[in-house]
């Protein structure tokens, strides 16, 4: 019998670390999806769970298969998650077809968790197709509404959009205002795409627009970049005032994973960024 009351339970759990729930897809390799999600939720302190929307057989050279479970066992795990932890954010990657797209949103309108960042992965860093066309339509109006955030690179802003990408900061501003009008709260729009030696976020949000920079890194290993900014949001917000701090602290601690990736030496293609840059020593 647990003795304690309602409300010492309550502060008891206000006191624990974050939960963040990863639902994307797993990545056998490490450096991406999955196990790249929970690897950043690690790394910043919080609890990390996870539904796992497909399987790829991956390492840092390429994507060589994809295997997708039932949408019914995507709404299995969702359940067994959401039913008996206190899920703080979620990180929504590979989502691969239309049928897990309505699964995932079902279950997000059912448990209405407080914080929902949505990757909009469409393409692997090595050129495989990770969601298929069908889904495209089915993730733009079934999860925008849903997402707190989004954050997708120029090239998948521009086919959520139906338009071309981007090829300058005054055009991923309109096309983040006009993501936000199909029913993002907030939206993130990469611009790693764009040439020069910076790399340049624009941030449109409830509060207003805001552009974040950073020096461009010339990294080798950059598996997983999108993958790790999105969780580190998910597992960032439920500790800080708003989306820009958010962002911020997030940017600031891929940039390390990004700085200290070569470190690595993972795989023999392109390999992930180090996660734990600040806790493992060098050498």
């Amino acid at each position: 019998m647990n003795s304690q009351s309602p409300s010492s339970r309550q502060a008891t759990r206000q006191s624990s670390v974050p939960i963040a729930l990863t639902i994307a897809g797993s990545d056998s390799g490490g450096g991406a999806g999955i196990q790249a999600d929970l690897k950043t939720f690690s790394a910043l302190g919080a609890y990390g769970a996870s539904v796992i929307t497909a399987l790829t057989a991956q390492n840092t050279q390429g994507v060589t298969g994809i295997h997708t479970p039932p949408a019914s066992f995507v709404t299995a795990q969702m359940d067994a998650v959401f039913q008996d932890l206190d899920v703080d954010a979620v990180k929504l990657g590979m989502l691969a077809n239309a049928d897990v797209v309505r699964a995932v949103a079902a279950g997000l309108r059912q448990y209405k968790p407080r914080f929902v960042v949505l990757d909009t992965v469409m393409i692997s860093k090595s050129g495989h197709a990770l969601l298929q066309p069908d889904a495209v339509a089915a993730l733009r109006d079934e999860l925008l509404p849903l997402a707190d955030l989004i954050t997708p690179n120029l090239p998948e802003a521009a086919a959520l959009l139906g338009v071309d990408a981007a090829t300058d900061e005054r055009e991923m501003e309109r096309q983040a205002q006009a993501l936000r009008a199909l029913g993002a709260r907030n939206v993130l729009v990469k611009g790693g795409h764009l040439a020069g030696d910076l790399s340049p976020d624009w941030l449109v949000s409830e509060a207003g627009v805001e552009r974040f920079t950073a020096p461009r890194i010339a990294a080798h290993n950059t598996h997983g970049t999108g993958c790790t900014l999105s969780a580190a949001l998910a597992a960032l917000r439920p500790r800080r005032d708003g989306w820009s701090d958010t962002v911020r602290d997030a940017k600031a601690y891929l940039n390390g994973a990004l700085a200290a990736s070569d470190d690595l030496s993972i795989g023999k293609g392109i390999g992930p960024v180090h996660h734990f840059h600040a806790i493992w020593p060098k050498g």
